[in-house]
């Protein structure tokens, strides 16, 4: 799959790059990228949520009224689950909701939203740039040169580059990852895909395993 460099300024530099077939042209497997994206939002749950059951309420522990001859239900503790006030009858306890998920499913995941973007045609291949300093307008003037100042959009860099990063940090519809950090959910999050060449072979390399 061959696909044109662009520069910041969203004009087209005369080169091209071919893209592996093997990670942006296969047939997208829609059960691994639902896994992974599952494992993903898991992975953000703090589970830290509790109730508390009829063992932990505030009450008296006194039985509140006589066995028989009342004409209603028998009743031992205020803090039965069935009174107001009452505990809660198997409520929420913390716990983990992350899960195991194995690495050749979440290759095959990556690459399945890798070939979705790219059959969308909403890939664009980015020559490597970088700022002096951090500024916010100089990222904002390179998402209008692309046309991408409306759309939500996810930059893909290759080493850690700190000073594009720090410029996008206050966007809303923007973001920067390395391809170390790159996830399907940020993958398919994201009307456009911005890969700067620099990123292209440790994608391709760590897909290709």
């Amino acid at each position: 799959m061959e696909v044109k460099v662009l520069n910041i300024t969203g004009k087209e530099t005369g080169r091209s790059i071919t893209l592996s077939d093997s990670v942006f042209a296969i047939e997208p497997n829609n059960h691994a990228v639902y896994l992974d994206v599952k494992q993903y939002l898991a992975n953000q749950r703090q589970g830290t949520h509790k109730a508390k059951e009829r063992a932990e309420v505030t009450g008296s522990t006194r039985k509140i009224k006589k066995q028989k001859g009342t004409g209603t239900a028998r009743a031992g503790s205020i803090k039965n689950p069935l009174f107001k006030g009452g505990g809660r009858v198997f409520g929420p306890r913390p716990r983990s909701y992350s899960f195991k998920l194995n690495k050749q499913v979440k290759r095959l995941a990556r690459k399945s939203a890798f070939s979705i973007k790219a059959k969308e045609s909403n890939i664009i291949v980015l020559e490597d740039f970088n700022f002096e300093t951090p500024n916010t307008k100089n990222f904002i003037n390179v998402l209008k040169a692309l046309g991408l100042e409306n759309k939500k959009s996810l930059f893909v860099v290759g080493d850690s580059n700190k000073n594009v990063y720090l410029s996008s940090r206050n966007l809303k519809t923007s973001s920067v990852v390395s391809h170390l950090e790159l996830s399907t959910y940020a993958i398919l999050n994201t009307n456009n895909l911005i890969l700067l060449e620099g990123s292209l072979e440790g994608i391709e390399e760590n897909l290709s395993k």
